[in-house]
């Protein structure tokens, strides 16, 4: 606003000067009251190497009610002897935004060229150039959770009801979004509070979780929905544990679920479901082990877990492999470093599916910035940079020249 403002006045400024000044200097006023901050540009120190994934982006949520989710870039284009780290990068390139990206970013997804993050507490969708971080624009959604694509949409949970709305909060919806022209196109009712989502052949997936009910004492979801894509309508519930959280579908289109428990006398688990002959959708069975977040890769499901007990009040963290052909626990470690012990709150995990060489994002006290480890995929630690705030959402950037567009 500031930079066109003062490109109006350039052709008058010399017969104009007193008032061209002043105007700067209220321009100048509001500038800092949005409060660009410059990128930061950390050296990792990591080698760099060429391939098709040339970058990721990490979407910092950031505190609610504060409109601090900002997002980073880690440059893995090789066009450096080592790999850089770039902080908040979307404040800078994009300075016409108002307060930046906004409050509590929750997800963080590339489709063909686009970038797509999805700003729960700000109820919208911004989408920006995949190669840049420029925006493109946004899609206003309430209480907007996850994006999943096919063909031209983008699909997005939404909890529809204002934050924390208590009793009174409404079933949840799916919404869908054309992805050329941002313009929300249909939608669907589901459960309560649906979070991810994963498609397989023109069935959409949604785990429901219940998450305001299960506070205010109603008891959360069970159940995840199964949408016909054609119609736009929910053609089942299928019913899986309580609080259901992530859902990701693997290379045999079964679908991985993880179920968050209540936090005292249930907790958290993982569940899988399977085509039965007719490819409709049946629970497989469930392992005893907490899940928080999970990246598959091949046959590999790489996990950790964070088990909050109401009832110590504390948390137990774990990390591992699931084998998802066999449902078996293959590692219950990712790592024998002591850089991973040293990990105070894991947030997120994304694993090179090239070369399986991962990353952990650390939250640590939520309040002030996080880490992200890069480790080789042997698990030796190879390095650590300091993030945002509460790191907790990737996206691997791919050689256009891969990308279908």
């Amino acid at each position: 606003m500031a930079q066109e403002r003062i490109h109006s006045y350039t052709m008058k400024v010399k017969r104009l000067l007193p008032l061209y000044l002043f105007t700067f200097l209220l321009l100048t006023a509001c500038r800092q009251d949005v409060m660009i901050v410059p990128i930061e540009k950390t050296d990792t120190g990591g080698k760099a190497q060429k391939g098709d994934i040339v970058g990721m982006y990490l979407l910092n949520e950031g505190n609610m009610g504060m409109n601090k989710s900002t997002l980073d870039y880690l440059d893995l284009s090789g066009r450096e002897p080592t790999v850089s780290y770039y902080r908040n990068i979307y404040s800078e390139r994009n300075p016409s935004s108002v307060l930046s990206l906004g409050d509590v970013g929750n997800d963080c997804k590339i489709y063909g060229s686009r970038l797509w993050l999805v700003i729960n507490c700000s109820h919208k969708v911004e989408v920006a150039r995949a190669d840049s971080a420029f925006k493109i624009g946004k899609v206003d959604i309430p209480n907007c959770r996850y994006v999943t694509f096919k063909d031209q949409y983008a699909y997005v949970s939404s909890y529809v009801g204002s934050v924390y709305s208590g009793s009174s909060s409404p079933l949840g919806s799916v919404y869908k979004v054309d992805t050329l022209t941002l313009q929300k196109v249909d939608s669907c009712t589901v459960g309560y509070q649906p979070e991810e989502m994963a498609i397989v052949g023109n069935l959409l997936y949604v785990a429901n979780s219940g998450g305001y009910q299960g506070m205010t004492g109603q008891g959360y979801e069970s159940t995840v929905s199964v949408i016909d894509l054609k119609t736009m309508k929910e053609t089942e519930k299928i019913v899986v544990a309580p609080n259901l959280h992530h859902l990701k579908a693997d290379k045999y289109n079964q679908l991985w679920v993880t179920a968050r428990g209540n936090y005292m006398d249930e907790e958290s688990t993982i569940w899988w479901l399977v085509p039965d002959s007719d490819g409709r959708m049946t629970v497989g069975g469930h392992i005893d082990q907490p899940v928080s977040d999970l990246c598959i890769v091949g046959d590999s499901l790489y996990f950790y877990g964070s088990q909050w007990s109401e009832v110590s009040m504390s948390n137990t963290i774990t990390y591992g492999i699931i084998g998802v052909r066999k449902h078996q626990i293959v590692s219950t470690s990712l790592s024998a470093a002591p850089e991973i012990s040293k990990i105070r709150m894991p947030y997120g995990i994304i694993v090179n599916p090239i070369h399986r060489d991962f990353y952990l994002m650390d939250a640590k006290n939520y309040v002030s910035s996080g880490e992200l480890l890069h480790f080789l995929p042997d698990g030796t630690f190879d390095w650590k940079v300091k993030t945002g705030d509460i790191p907790a959402h990737a996206a691997f950037v791919f050689n256009s020249k891969k990308v279908k567009k």
